[in-house]
């Protein structure tokens, strides 16, 4: 019997011991990103601990805060095409060893970080680790699955975030509830060395008989322009003013290396990017989407942490098990998600799942601090069922665009502008809601000495622990402080939405519709592909 794999042009025919084997595969390559998920999401939970001042947490401030997640999502995306490379050179079995264990290495130093500068540090090197991770895991996948059961897979392999983020904030309150803040990046290791001898024992090696040569200049000029552009950004949400000189030269800047970096890859023989791909109005439209809904997601895990412990009250662990819908959400809609795209097409599916991350964003701005807490549940569950019909559509997509061979350089793409997505949201949205709280407790804060007060309007926690700090005195800054945070987090989801809502009009512009059944036979219309 003819099976895709026998079609010219779909690849070489996998061994039959490997397809044998290849749910086992799939399980090892989802506890590999399971590990690298789970760090973010962990992390989201612990911010206000690590924001509280020695010995409990570091005493980070919100800009650092936003620094420490954002050193490893920089290094992660800047070093995402060339891991995806030297996966397809090197093979993706080594690629992935490597990976787990300069991630393991990198968590255990930050589990023991004296400073915040040391956390942010430490917090590259895992970026760097986990560049080489992600894309090798998608990559495998695409080669010991075949073509009809990709999109099952890839679904699957989707739904395995919602895993990540369901354990991670679960995890990370148990953690913090028991032990020391360093405990949520310790726990990695253990799980990267059993991620490391399942590996060794089951996974194949693959590699692309025609790999291309690695980009240094290019690696070099798209980290160095996202660190400038987000560090103008965030140093525009700490001053409240995003018109200083020093924000605008530093955002300046990091948007002309992006354009040299532009220039460069389209010019270069070797390209870490090959802008070509963006020719694709489909390929180029389904990318979009998954840049903006990261940069939304990211953006409002930040601020909503702080919603549920600084103005609700709610330990570490009950803010993990409030988020569970919207991990729960992810798990059982993503891997069904290609079922509705073969029904609905990619174009109805994506553009409905858009809109419901953008309506949910936008009704973050009616919560306040007696809002039941089950309708924060309900948005949470809408706002991950409408990701898994975003995620998974758009990763098909994006994943069968290029020949199979190329599945390192596509899941790199795919991861890339993920991560810079994310890295945006969190420096975009956390610096306007820095900026929207900085100026609705600057009046309540005049009495204050001019140090202490520039000290309190950093972030709601830096005001809650200087009025600690006051004793009595410092009563009346508790519900100024409840009120500034929760009109700033009405902003940021109002922006959230809009970026959302952009998202809509994009993929709704550019994703193909369902064909008419007599214009594609049945096995096409499974793969919904976006050929």
């Amino acid at each position: 019997m003819t099976t895709p794999a026998d079609r010219p042009g779909d690849g070489p025919r996998i061994p039959e011991a490997v397809h044998r084997r290849r749910w086992a595969i799939l399980g090892v390559l989802m506890l590999s990103l399971l590990i690298v998920v789970l760090d973010n999401s962990i992390l989201n939970v612990a911010v206000k601990t690590i924001s509280t001042p020695a010995p409990t947490g570091l005493g980070a401030t919100q800009s650092q805060l936003e620094w420490a997640i954002n050193a490893y999502t920089l290094v992660f995306a800047g070093l995402l095409f060339s891991a995806g490379l030297l996966g397809d050179r090197l093979g993706r079995k080594k690629v992935l060893l490597g990976g787990l264990a300069v991630f393991g290495a990198g968590s255990a130093l930050a589990a023991f970080s004296g400073s915040p500068g040391e956390l942010i540090a430490f917090r590259a090197v895992m970026g760097s680790g986990a560049a080489f991770v992600m894309p090798a895991t998608l990559a495998v996948l695409m080669h010991v699955f075949e073509r009809e059961e990709q999109p099952k897979a890839i679904g699957i392999w989707a739904g395995g975030v919602g895993l990540a983020i369901a354990v991670g904030p679960i995890t990370g309150g148990v953690l913090l509830d028991h032990f020391w803040w360093g405990s949520v990046f310790l726990v990695n290791v253990p799980i990267v060395l059993v991620a490391l001898a399942l590996m060794l024992w089951l996974v194949p090696d693959s590699r692309d008989p025609n790999p291309g040569r690695i980009d240094p200049v290019g690696v070099v000029l798209s980290v160095v322009g996202l660190v400038l552009l987000v560090y103008g950004i965030i140093e525009g949400g700490e001053r409240a003013d995003f018109t200083d000189p020093v924000v605008l030269s530093t955002a300046g800047a990091g948007l002309a290396v992006l354009v040299a970096f532009v220039v460069h890859e389209k010019r270069s023989d070797h390209p870490s990017i090959d802008v070509t791909y963006f020719r694709d109005k489909v390929f180029s439209a389904a990318i979009v989407a998954m840049t903006l809904t990261f940069f939304a997601l990211m953006g409002v895990t930040f601020f909503s942490v702080f919603y549920t412990q600084s103005v609700r009250g709610y330990t570490p662990l009950q803010t993990g098990l409030l988020m569970l819908p919207l991990a729960a959400a992810q798990m059982v809609f993503a891997p069904r998600a290609r079922l509705v795209v073969g029904r609905f097409g990619h174009k109805a599916t994506t553009t409905a799942g858009m809109l419901v991350v953008a309506a949910t964003l936008a009704a973050f701005a009616v919560l306040d601090a007696d809002t039941p807490i089950w309708a924060l549940e309900v948005l949470f569950f809408l706002m991950g069922t409408g990701m898994a019909h975003i995620m998974t559509p758009v990763s098909v997509v994006i994943m069968q665009a290029l020949p199979r061979e190329k599945a390192g350089s596509a899941s790199a793409l795919s991861n890339t502008f993920r991560q810079v997505g994310g890295a945006l949201g969190i420096a975009v949205l956390g610096s306007v809601l820095s900026a929207a709280y900085r100026s609705g407790i600057e009046d309540s804060l005049g009495a204050l000495p001019p140090g202490l007060r520039h000290t309190a309007g950093e972030s709601v926690e830096a005001t809650l622990g200087v009025a600690a700090g006051l004793g009595p005195r410092g009563r009346d800054l508790v519900e100024p402080a409840y009120d500034a945070f929760l009109h700033a987090m009405h902003v940021t989801a109002l922006w959230g939405a809009a970026i959302a809502a952009a998202g809509a009009i994009v993929v709704a512009l550019f994703l193909p519709g369902r064909r008419p059944a007599d214009e594609t036979d049945p096995q096409e219309a499974q793969l919904v592909s976006a050929e």
